[in-house]
């Protein structure tokens, strides 16, 4: 692949820009439909690996003939049209594992702020309503808690590994039962919010879970029941979330991924029940230095070898 140009699309993390920039001589994809299109028309056809952090539609894979690899920096690939790669045996690879403690500290933190109202008594005192002798309502519990995991994968199984510290009866549902952990399964999404307190969302994003936690599982968790959201906003449902907090049919939510970022629904700004995060679930600065150092050894391994060091198998 030495001969190959090397295309950059959207903007990275500054390590793996500047590698690309100084160590391969990377193209960045530019935009405005003009430069767009007159760029893939005279460099397209050179382009053998594509460096992405934003994604990559069917028509920009069509684009260039000769691409043999996608290096995706996250651990989800939704936003990379999986099915334009299959056809031609273009390889991917994700970032997973780095990233794992950073999502799943998060989800505990999601979990634990919107059943104590953390964020919501923090604007209380802000607002002077302590001061002026108000009381801050009553709260949840996080201890001894029930709470579902959609999606025991490496997040999910680091999430209900972090329960167990607040004596959490964990249960989860997966495409398939996992054989090697104790937690109780459920069989469909539904029946994992009849029985828990509490659902975090783990699971890929993609037309395979698209509003996987729809109306009647959030109907099934009720008006004391909590949903983090830590995985897609595609996975939930997100017009009736919206309409379950807003009528008070779910107790509460902390979110931070929803179907149209950076947009969040202005109905939820003005409710104390629920946590609104800017996709942040891996942004630490250990955790994205990480997932750019994964970036450019997939980049170097399949230079010189033509395989990943964490390829997606599609």
């Amino acid at each position: 692949m030495s001969d190959g140009v090397i295309l950059q699309v959207g903007g990275l993390h500054p390590t793996v820009e500047r590698e690309l920039s100084t160590t391969y001589g990377a193209l960045r994809l530019p935009a405005g439909d003009g430069p767009y299109y007159a760029f893939l028309a005279e460099h397209g056809p050179q382009v053998t690996v594509a460096v992405t952090g934003s994604g990559m539609d069917a028509a920009l894979i069509g684009a260039l003939p000769r691409l043999a690899a996608v290096i995706n920096l996250g651990v989800g690939y939704d936003s990379v049209d999986v099915a334009a790669l299959k056809p031609r045996g273009i390889a991917l690879s994700n970032t997973p594992d780095v990233l794992t403690d950073c999502v799943a500290d998060l989800a505990v933190g999601g979990l634990i702020d919107v059943f104590r109202g953390m964020s919501a008594s923090d604007r209380f005192v802000r607002r002077g309503e302590w001061a002026a002798g108000h009381k801050f309502p009553l709260q949840r519990r996080v201890s001894g808690t029930r709470v579902g995991i959609l999606g025991l994968g490496r997040i999910g199984r680091a999430i209900a590994h972090r329960l167990e510290a607040f004596g959490c009866t964990v249960t989860y549902h997966n495409r398939r039962r996992v054989d090697d952990v104790a937690y109780g399964y459920a069989a469909s999404p539904l029946e994992l919010a009849r029985s828990v307190d509490a659902v975090i969302v783990t699971t890929p994003g993609g037309s395979d879970t698209q509003a996987l936690v729809s109306a009647e599982v959030l109907a099934a968790l009720g008006p004391d029941g909590f949903l983090v959201n830590v995985a897609r906003g595609s996975v939930v449902d997100q017009d009736a979330l919206v309409a379950a907090l807003a009528s008070g049919a779910l107790g509460g939510a902390a979110l931070d991924v929803f179907t149209d970022e950076p947009r969040v629904p202005e109905e939820l700004f003005a409710l104390d029940n629920v946590v609104l995060l800017p996709h942040i679930g891996s942004a630490t600065v250990e955790t994205r230095e990480a997932m750019a150092q994964l970036v450019l050894r997939n980049l170097e391994r399949f230079l010189a070898d033509g395989t990943l060091v964490t390829p997606v198998l599609l």
